[in-house]
């Protein structure tokens, strides 16, 4: 990761790794957290409602980074650091509806999908201005950033081009929503972080390179 950020002149600590434990045992978390890692990650709500509570007492911050289901949305709130997957205004809107008086805010990240492919979710950059615009109105979310998912390929002009079309999407929406500032991009994972970092990613999302493969 520093050598990535040295290579473009980026200072090696402006990207976080996001250390993705899904699939792992608990003593996974435990060997994460002994080696220094803070932020931990689960795609399931499930998980996090039983792994957040064990961990409470500890120096620790839990980020949601899969799909989040309409049905289980309201669930989330309260768990986790941050939302890494709010892929669609009917999300948003559910998260909204759903908020009671003396909730916490959730903070969460806008997912765009920056690749085109149909198996990702997420806006799309074209209408990202005006769904952006609508959740900032929303008083019981809070707006960090955006993140995308890359497709799984070697080829790096096809990586370049999807980190970068965040990174400019992102620009866009700073340029043209008042209250929006953007200060996160959660992009990059196991087989491309390198590449993210130098396209300005400021959360990297790594479980295999840490933790080798999930069982099962």
């Amino acid at each position: 990761m520093a050598a990535a950020a040295d290579r473009v002149g980026r200072d090696p600590s402006d990207t976080r790794v996001i250390a993705v434990t899904k699939g792992h045992p608990v003593a996974v978390v435990e060997a994460a957290l002994a080696a220094g890692l803070r932020d931990l990650a689960e795609n399931r709500v499930e998980a996090l409602v039983e792994r957040v509570p064990a961990f409470r007492d500890r120096d620790c911050r839990w980020h949601m980074v899969g799909r989040l289901q309409r049905r289980k949305a309201p669930e989330v709130r309260g768990l986790v650091e941050l939302l890494h997957s709010l892929d669609s205004l009917k999300l948003a809107r559910r998260l909204e509806r759903t908020a009671e008086d003396g909730d916490p805010v959730l903070a969460a990240l806008v997912q765009v999908n920056t690749s085109g492919e149909d198996s990702k979710g997420g806006l799309t950059p074209d209408n990202a201005v005006a769904a952006v615009g609508e959740m900032l109105e929303m008083s019981s979310i809070e707006l960090r950033g955006l993140m995308t998912m890359a497709p799984y390929t070697d080829d790096e002009a096809v990586l370049r081009s999807t980190f970068r079309t965040l990174r400019e999407v992102n620009d866009r929406l700073i340029a043209e929503l008042d209250g929006y500032e953007g200060e996160e991009l959660s992009m990059g994972m196991s087989n491309d972080f390198e590449l993210a970092i130098e396209e300005g990613s400021t959360m990297v999302r790594l479980g295999t390179v840490l933790f080798g493969e999930r069982d099962g």
